[in-house]
Formats: C-alpha cells, sequence, structure tokens
C-alpha cells in the first residue's frame, strides 16, 4: 500500500507583529510529513503513485527545474514504494545539492534544452513511448489526482480559524484545498499569495479544477520580482523570522506567503482576536539554491 504516516501538526506562530495586532496565527508543518516527500509533494504524488500501482506501470517519468522539489520528492517516493524513476531537468547539464539527492534516491536524469521542454508529452513519447512501464507524471505532480490529494487537507483543520493561507505556483495545491473547504462546507476565508507575477490570472488558471467558482482572495503583490526571485528584504525577513520562531521558510514559496501575512497583518487587514493559519507546503531544500541571497546577511 503507498501511504506515508501524515505527521502534520499545527503550531502557534510565535511573531512580534501577530502579537502586537493581537491575532492568534498557526502554522500547518506540512514540511514535517517527510524529509523529502514533505508537504504538498506528497499531498500530489499519493493518488499519482496509487495510480501508477494500479495500473502496473513501475516507471516513473517527471519534469522539473534544476532545483525542483517535486524532482527530489519523486525520486524519493519511486525508492521508497519500489518504482524506477527518470527526471527530464530544464536547461545545461549541472550539479547541485536537488539533483544529487535525484540521484541518490535512483533516479536517471535526462537533460533536456528549454524549447524541447515545453512539450513534455512529446518528450515522453520520444524516449519512453514503446516502455510499457513507463507512467508520465505532469511538472510539479499536477492533474487530477493531485488536486485530489490537496482537498484532504481540510479535513485535517479545525474549523474554528478566520483566514487560511497557501503560497501558490502553478494553483494545484491552492484548487484542492478550496476544493476540500468547500466541498465540506466550511467557512474559512481562503487567502492564495501567488508567487509568480500576473498571479491575479490564478483562478481563471485553476476555474476548470474547482468544485464551484471561487471565492477566496487572491493577494498578488508579494512575488518579489517573480519566481524564485529573493531579493535581500525576503531574505532578511526569512532570517528574522526564523530566529524569532525557530521555523524555516523557504525563499521560493513560504518565505513570500508568510511575508505577505505579516504585511497584511503591519496594515491592519484582520480583525484583533482573528484565528489564521498558514499551511506550510514544504520545499525546504530550495534554500539551497539561493545561498548567495543570503550571504550579505552573514557578513559579520
Amino acid at each position: 500500500m503507498i501511504t506515508l504516516p501524515v505527521y502534520s501538526p499545527v503550531e502557534p506562530v510565535l511573531y512580534p507583529v501577530f502579537a502586537e495586532k493581537q491575532l492568534r496565527v498557526f502554522i500547518k508543518r506540512d514540511d514535517l510529513i517527510h524529509p523529502y516527500i514533505s508537504g504538498n509533494k506528497w499531498r500530489k504524488l499519493k493518488y499519482t503513485l496509487r495510480r501508477a500501482e494500479q495500473e502496473q506501470k513501475r516507471h516513473l517519468v517527471t519534469f522539473g527545474g534544476a532545483w525542483s522539489n517535486h524532482l527530489v520528492a519523486t525520486a524519493c517516493a519511486a525508492a521508497k514504494f519500489g518504482f524506477k524513476s527518470t527526471g527530464f531537468v530544464r536547461g545545461e547539464e549541472i550539479q547541485n545539492l536537488a539533483l544529487t539527492l535525484c540521484r541518490i534516491f535512483g533516479m536517471q536524469l535526462i537533460f533536456t534544452s528549454r524549447e524541447s521542454y515545453r512539450d513534455k508529452q512529446a518528450l515522453f513519447n520520444q524516449h519512453f513511448g514503446n516502455d510499457s512501464q513507463g507512467f508520465f507524471i505532469d511538472e510539479g505532480g499536477a492533474g487530477p489526482d493531485a488536486v485530489k490529494g490537496c482537498a484532504e487537507l481540510a479535513d485535517e483543520l479545525a474549523t474554528d480559524f478566520d483566514h487560511v493561507f497557501c503560497a501558490c505556483g502553478t494553483g494545484t495545491t491552492a484548487a484542492g484545498l478550496w476544493n476540500g473547504l468547500h466541498l465540506r462546507g466550511r467557512s474559512h476565508t481562503l487567502h492564495l499569495v501567488p508567487v509568480l507575477k500576473e498571479g491575479e490570472r490564478l483562478p481563471g488558471t485553476i476555474q476548470h479544477q474547482l468544485t464551484g467558482k471561487f471565492d477566496g482572495h487572491i493577494h498578488p503583490g508579494y512575488h518579489f520580482g517573480g519566481y524564485a526571485k529573493c531579493p535581500p528584504s525576503l531574505a532578511a525577513f526569512i532570517m528574522d523570522f526564523g530566529a524569532a520562531t525557530g521555523i524555516l521558510l523557504d525563499p521560493v514559496y513560504t518565505g513570500k506567503l508568510v511575508y505577505a501575512v505579516a504585511d497584511m497583518a503591519v496594515k491592519n487587514q484582520f480583525k484583533p482576536h482573528q484565528k489564521l493559519l498558514i499551511i506550510h507546503s514544504g520545499g525546504l531544500t530550495g534554500i539551497a539554491g539561493k545561498l548567495n541571497d543570503f550571504s550579505f546577511n552573514l557578513i559579520s
């Protein structure tokens, strides 16, 4: 049976700005589910891997950038549950921590040009079209099975949160979480923080995955210049938050998410004594790809 014991506690966040504004802020530590198959990566892969098993496909083929947490998670999950794995990596061949972890977990890596990477199905067909064991998994694990897995987040949330916050890339996690809350009749107000530019387009992008019309809030002004951009102000915030709480954030997703919540608190966008929940979606290996962005704060 393909399963992991989900250990995802909800912890209070003792950060000065939240105390100053008299807010009760909590964080759901999905990053603690597994060291490498962490956060939304496990939730996205759970039903995808089960479907591969049902279809008797033992070779997982997926896609990602050079610092992809999804590639690491898929490689680890493949090793753990008895699959073979291959990852198409966008761009020139390099070596880094994420790709080394992929190799340690037995994943074969195929580096491909950015142009050919755009048509992932064609890449799969070209290399593994004749492989009866080949099983296509889209970039980031996106797809209906991933949305289904992320919807289960709603079952783990207390009913008394006023606001729930989630970082967004492709929007798969957001779509699943919204569906879960909607189908269960939850009254939480869902807030999405896109980490890419043009995040205001997100509702239209994910609408086909939703069980109803999206009625949450989008906060597109916290991408810090675009995907994986980490200017000094964001790096400084991540370091300050880590030092104050003991909770590690990554600069690609959760750092921007928590910065947004803190900034909205400073701007008095919540009522005193309201209860807020932040979803920590894992992906902490992303810090290794941004060490230079933190170095200015490490010079004594």
